[in-house]
């Protein structure tokens, strides 16, 4: 078992950066690819970033292409997203999540493990 645990949402404002962490325990996150997702209220879950095992490999959805970057220190058992000039639609709970599989699957259905999410709020 994996436990992730998000921690960094917050309440800023259009063009903040904020920086989320995903701390893991149970396991390490070596053997996984990890991703972010995202879930606005009356939304489906959406894919916003992942990173495959050695870093080498990163994937990210279209809305979050060149604002958003997605890091893993496995060392620290943590993954992060970097998020610039954060907008109004960016506004949702945000979820980490990991997979066995070597790829990066941007369905939510692919993961086997869940953080609880934290908030992100971005006012116009």
């Amino acid at each position: 078992q994996v436990q992730l645990v998000e921690s960094g949402g917050a309440l800023v404002q259009t063009g903040d950066s904020l920086r989320l962490s995903c701390a893991a325990s149970g396991r390490t996150i070596g053997p996984y690819t990890m991703a972010w997702f995202r879930q606005a209220p009356g939304k489906e879950r959406e894919f916003v970033a992942g990173i495959r095992r050695s870093s080498t490999f990163t994937n990210y959805g279209d809305s979050v292409k060149g604002r958003f970057t997605i890091s893993r220190d496995n060392a620290k058992n943590t993954v992060y997203l970097q998020m610039n000039s954060l907008k109004p639609e960016d506004t949702a709970v945000y979820y980490c999540a990991a997979d066995v599989s070597i790829g990066i699957r941007t369905t939510p259905g692919a993961y086997e493990y869940w953080g609880q999410g934290t908030q992100v709020t971005v006012s116009s």
